[in-house]
């Protein structure tokens, strides 16, 4: 255990356990501490790398495929492209981004299910890495707007089409008379709603993932840290309750790991969707 507080399984630390107990620790890199969250992400890019490269090699091998992990692998790219992608941006613009939100996606799976391992964590449990992938996100709203509507264009579509009269009447707001408000007045605080919006949704994103991946792991800690904690003959009483609480949360846990990759990639394809058609 890397220390005695069920706090201390959701954070990041310097060190890496192994399934059999051994503890290694992590050695600088110039003024950089390597964490394990860092190896976690480094593992886990690896592996979606071989993921594509196996699977773009058998596509290109066999016309139909075969085997139990090709077919796994090609079921979950049809499920990105037809429920998630083409539903959200469109059939014109939904091939462009299908390579990041296919990236996202078996990225955000991969780490998600690395903390279901032995002596494995969930980088994804780490609001840094969360928030990097919604920057990203962001960048690539950005780009799929502006390559629509260009760099300044991009803002501009941020706000619907309004058309204000010069003169509002204040009947329908219980107030009587009039009042002239200039359409640029209200444009420019439509604009402020619509950014603060944007920026807004990105940080939500971040903020959803962590909080759903850190929440299920700590409740697995707190669970198995009854064992810990128990004595005497509540000992064994405890263990087998807790035991089998555990495994029921680590179902949990693998759905949840599936479902929050559903969630992050489809609002991604949201995000992207909302920005490549005007307002």
């Amino acid at each position: 255990m890397a220390g005695h507080s069920p706090l201390d399984h959701v954070v990041d630390h310097n060190t890496i356990e192994l399934p059999w107990g051994q503890v290694i620790e992590l050695p600088m890199i110039g003024p950089f501490q390597l964490t394990r969250y860092m190896v976690m992400e480094v593992i886990a890019s690896v592996i979606v790398i071989l993921i594509a490269t196996f699977y773009s090699r058998q596509m290109r091998k066999n016309h139909v495929t075969k085997g139990i992990l090709p077919n796994i692998i090609e079921s979950l790219v049809y499920f990105v492209k037809d429920i998630i992608a083409v539903p959200a941006i469109g059939d014109h613009d939904a091939y462009k981004h299908l390579p990041f939100l296919l990236t996202t996606f078996f990225f955000v799976l991969v780490s998600n299910l690395m903390g279901m391992v032995p002596g494995g964590a969930s980088s994804t449990g780490s609001i840094v890495v969360t928030g990097t992938l919604a920057f990203i996100t962001f960048l690539t709203v950005y780009a799929a707007g502006s390559s629509q509507f260009g760099y300044i264009g991009f803002f501009k579509n941020l706000v619907p089409h309004l058309e204000v009269p010069g003169e509002m009447s204040l009947e329908k707001f219980g107030f009587k008379g009039s009042i002239n408000i200039p359409g640029m007045m209200m444009w420019g605080l439509m604009f402020v709603i619509e950014l603060l919006g944007l920026l807004i949704k990105h940080f939500v994103l971040a903020v959803r993932l962590f909080i759903n991946m850190t929440a299920g792991h700590l409740v697995l800690a707190v669970i198995l840290g009854f064992i810990i904690e128990a004595s005497g003959n509540l000992f064994y009483l405890v263990t087998p309750a807790s035991i089998f609480g555990a495994v029921l949360i680590s179902c949990l846990e693998l759905l949840v790991a599936f479902l929050q990759a559903y969630i992050f990639t489809f609002l991604s394809a949201l995000f992207i969707g909302s920005v490549s058609h005007a307002h």
